[in-house]
């Protein structure tokens, strides 16, 4: 037995439950060998295309061979049920998939060699909801036997039967849902139409399009998904992401649209529909999008965090920081979500607790020269210029080539009555950015501080032709006395 599996009740239990299969043809030549889960009643489930062409099953537990035969078969989902006559091995311990959260941990056991078993810990990360449960996409991609072992949750229980898929040097791991063994009996089809695409192979191609974040490829396969199965919700949810990522937030709005039609309850269809319309910029429907979503998992660290994003927008201010802080709740090590609350609190006036987000943003990614600058203009607002010239430098560290920090920092210098470092840092933007009115301006009155007029008309002139308000203003403070 290899592997642990920290967390799992009972791992030997749950391990007995798996079997491997070896499915052969008519001359006795091995097809296939892949692994099952024993069901009540002397049942393994597997893959279909694990004994696919196979005229003989054998199913091995333990050491021993059992005959196998085919008692139930469900081709468009790529589940069977084989009937093993005289196995003694428990049965495996019933799950669902409705309760699953990405993030989570789960273990995956199968007999890729037929002897030993394996385990894997996985992470899930990503669900989608398919009729009758829900698709499970795992992580990491790479799996010892990715064809027919167990997926359990980490109480032990069955969530799904691992399989795999290959598209385009894409391999797509998932698991299909445990909900859909009990439906087989009752959509149990002898033959089976190798010209017709699957919903496995739907489902999985969009995965890989997914992962390769293919947006032409994704929209062509969800619009023919679609066109072929237009009340399977995934198509349509698909054909939202593809239409999303293309940048074409209407027509993904209408397919999301579509998606909650045929399923009310698919929280991340309300998610990125809110997404949708907040690059539409319709706030208030992104924000009743996000907390339908919430409504239906208000465990979404990722939807309290784009709700925030929405709220803001609104500047609605006091409701975005309710709603960052949420997300941090659920995951206190995002930078983002750190940085954007701080930008909020810097917005309402809490400066000393903007000051605290930006720092927290800070511990967790130091390099991030945005934060830098946030955290710099919260030190300003307190007053506090010594740590507002350390952060710009910060910044600029990262990203030197940023005009606006140096424009900033020029004007911190000057505050602070470091005439020679302030004009060198106001150069230093005009080299990056020669048409910066700003940096212009400051740099005419920090020279006509440290009593350097002689470039006062020159700057003038550069201030008349790039913003000549600012020209007369200059002007009328600097030139003409």
């Amino acid at each position: 037995m290899k592997g642990g599996m920290e967390g799992l009740v009972d791992f030997d239990t749950v391990s007995s439950s798996v079997v491997a299969i070896q499915a052969y043809d008519a001359k006795g030549n091995r097809l296939r060998l892949a692994s099952g889960v024993v069901l009540a009643n002397e049942l393994v489930a597997t893959n279909c295309r694990v004994i696919e062409q196979g005229v003989k099953i054998e199913v091995m537990h333990l050491g021993t061979k059992y005959s196998a035969i085919l008692r139930h078969t469900d081709w468009d989902r790529d589940i069977c049920i084989l009937s093993v006559s005289g196995i003694n091995a428990p049965a495996a311990v019933i799950g669902s998939t409705s309760r699953l959260k990405v993030g989570t941990r789960a273990y995956a056991i199968g007999a890729p060699k037929g002897l030993e078993l394996t385990l894997s810990e996985i992470i899930i990360s990503g669900l989608r909801p398919i009729e009758g449960g829900q698709y499970i996409q795992i992580s990491p991609s790479v799996l010892p036997d990715p064809d027919s072992g167990g997926l359990y949750d980490v109480e032990g229980r069955l969530i799904g039967l691992l399989s795999s898929y290959s598209f385009e040097e894409q391999q797509v791991n998932f698991a299909v849902p445990v909900e859909w063994i009990s439906e087989l009996p009752k959509r149990h089809k002898v033959m089976v139409n190798t010209d017709q695409t699957t919903t496995i192979e739907w489902v999985s191609r969009a995965v890989a399009f997914d992962k390769k974040k293919d947006w032409d490829g994704l929209l062509v396969h969800s619009l023919r998904w679609a066109e072929t199965q237009p009340k399977e919700a995934g198509a349509w949810f698909s054909l939202g992401i593809a239409y999303r990522e293309s940048g074409r937030s209407a027509e993904a709005i209408e397919a999301l649209k579509r998606v909650l039609c045929i399923n009310k309850v698919y929280a991340d269809a309300w998610h990125n529909l809110g997404y949708a319309y907040l690059g539409s910029g319709r706030g208030a429907e992104a924000i009743d999008a996000f907390q339908q979503s919430l409504r239906i998992n208000s465990e979404h660290a990722d939807v309290w965090y784009n709700l925030g994003v929405a709220y803001g927008e609104c500047d609605r201010a006091t409701e975005a920081i309710d709603a960052f802080q949420q997300a941090l709740r659920i995951n206190p090590e995002d930078a983002d979500v750190w940085n954007n609350l701080g930008l909020n609190y810097q917005e309402s006036g809490r400066g000393a607790e903007a000051i605290d987000a930006f720092q927290q943003s800070l511990r967790i990614n130091s390099e991030d020269a945005d934060v830098w600058n946030n955290l710099s203009v919260s030190y300003y607002i307190s007053g506090q210029t010594t740590k507002v010239i350390e952060s710009y430098l910060q910044s600029l560290r990262i990203n030197p080539e940023d005009a606006e920090v140096w424009n900033n920092l020029g004007v911190a210098y000057h505050q602070s009555g470091q005439s020679v470092e302030a004009i060198d840092a106001l150069q230093r933007a005009l080299c990056i950015n020669s048409e910066y009115a700003d940096a212009w301006y400051n740099l005419g009155v920090a020279y006509y501080q440290s009593g350097q007029s002689v470039l006062l008309a020159e700057i003038y002139n550069h201030l008349k032709r790039l913003d000549p308000a600012r020209a007369y203003e200059f002007f009328s403070e600097f030139v003409s006395p």
